[in-house]
């Protein structure tokens, strides 16, 4: 077969897509920005550790097969490691850097998996050392046993919480609180969408009570309100919150810690699939994601997407989306297949429904609230890259901004290298806040995605 099929990401849904096509005796060029396949979630340690207590042996099970799948796989895929993709070149070509080298590669079939982002809350004190967003305290966990501080606490919405505050506490880490936004009454009225993966939810709730058995305090329509310190966090402020999230400042607890996890939800990481100029729509969960159809097909006849690119949603349904995507290609190069494959895609699709069900409890129980937007004083940054302060966001809307293109050009958000990777969001949802859902639009991605450093371009002669 001659088509040149790539896949971007290395991720659950990208190695879901290779290995399916394998399968098939479909070869694929798969390329990821880290060294090993399997994502955050799945790729395990970089360096050997004797042991790994803080994660739990189905965790650990998972990992191992992710690994097992690329070795039983790996006649059928070229794996293109520490590999980044700049953007475009052509309609079918791809600009690839790797350790500062730049090279071009062509498709005729491409699969975008590039998974998604945490969305960060800008609050007083949030650029302090030992503030993370919690995906990033797990990856630190994951990659080989580095604990990120000695006493944490952990604040945001959703099952992540609870799972970070048992690895760490595995790990050594005295965890002094977990602060969950969402009250627990919105979280048990979804009992019934919960029981479309009972193993799923009991998992959940006997990880509820490990940190109950180990006295770790969990306060339900509770969060952060402010993080202080010196050159380091040395402590943090939290607050029950209202219906609307706001923070009830009469009733503020410092809690002394020098490690702060945030997790406040997760947007797609749609940047490429704009710059290869795909249709996209506004998710009120994920935030701007390519439109694709049943077969997880995008706007452009040859593109697929899938996986938290697609709709954030975890790694179980972005594995179900790349089986789904893989197959219909099958169907397409192999029409001798297609009655067969249908049947398949038939039975995927009911457990990609199933699986969005259970999903649409916690993004139903944990959907951001407008309140968060009243966490940032007037000098909090909120542009990290241009140093852009909520001041002169609150001065531009009040000038008459009412778009992304007019809040940029007004106050230079989003134009730094990170192209709005950590502003955006505040700003999508401050322009919605003052009634201009309609009219803001969104900021548009440029090219290159990264910068390209000037030793990419010499001459190797």
């Amino acid at each position: 077969m001659s088509e040149s099929i790539v896949v971007v990401g290395a991720g659950p849904a990208g190695m879901s897509i290779a290995t399916t096509l394998s399968e098939h005796g479909i070869r694929t060029t798969v390329v990821d920005e880290s060294p090993k396949a399997g994502g955050v979630i799945y790729r395990g340690p970089w360096r050997t550790t004797q042991a790994m207590p803080h994660l739990d042996e189905n965790l650990q099970k998972k990992i191992r097969l992710q690994q097992e799948l690329v070795v039983k796989h790996q006649a059928n895929i070229q794996l293109q490691t520490e590999t980044r993709v700049l953007g475009p070149l052509a309609n079918n070509q791809l600009l690839l850097s790797h350790h500062d080298k730049l090279s071009q590669l062509d498709f005729d079939y491409l699969f975008l998996a590039t998974g998604c982002q945490e969305r960060s809350i800008p609050f007083p004190g949030w650029q302090l050392p030992g503030v993370m967003l919690t995906g990033g305290i797990q990856l630190q966990l994951k990659s080989g046993l580095v604990r990120p501080g000695h006493q944490a606490v952990l604040t945001g919405t959703g099952p992540l919480l609870i799972l970070v505050a048992c690895q760490l506490h595995r790990a050594g880490v005295a965890v002094q609180g977990v602060f969950d936004a969402t009250p627990f009454m919105e979280i048990s009225k979804e009992v019934l969408a919960l029981l479309n993966r009972p193993q799923v939810t009991l998992e959940g709730m006997s990880l509820m009570a490990y940190l109950k058995r180990h006295r770790i305090p969990v306060k339900h329509g509770w969060g952060i309100v402010k993080a202080e310190g010196g050159d380091t966090l040395e402590r943090v402020a939290v607050a029950p919150y209202n219906r609307n999230w706001e923070a009830d400042k009469q009733h503020l607890e410092w809690i002394d810690a020098d490690l702060l996890g945030v997790g406040y939800g997760f947007a797609s990481r749609s940047q490429l699939a704009q710059l290869m100029d795909l249709n996209v729509r506004v998710d009120e969960f994920s935030g701007l994601i390519p439109v694709t159809d049943a077969q997880q097909r995008s706007s452009r006849e040859n593109i697929f997407c899938a996986g938290d690119s697609a709709r954030f949603a975890g790694a179980d349904v972005a594995i179900v989306e790349g089986q789904i995507a893989a197959l219909s290609l099958v169907a397409e190069l192999k029409p001798e297949k297609a009655t067969d494959i249908q049947a398949q895609l038939t039975e995927l699709q009911k457990t990609l429904r199933r699986y969005y069900r259970f999903r649409g409890a916690f993004d139903r129980a944990n959907q951001r609230k407008k309140g968060l937007l009243q966490l940032p004083e007037p000098d909090t940054v909120i542009c990290r890259c241009e140093q852009v302060k909520r001041s002169a966001i609150d001065q531009a809307i009040q000038e008459g901004c009412r778009d992304t293109v007019s809040l940029k050009m007004r106050t230079r958000v989003t134009m730094g290298d990170c192209q709005g990777k950590t502003c955006s969001h505040y700003c999508y949802d401050r322009l919605a806040q003052e009634g201009f859902h309609n009219e803001q639009g969104h900021f548009r991605t440029r090219f290159p995605l990264d910068p390209i450093p000037f030793s990419a371009m010499e001459d190797e002669a």
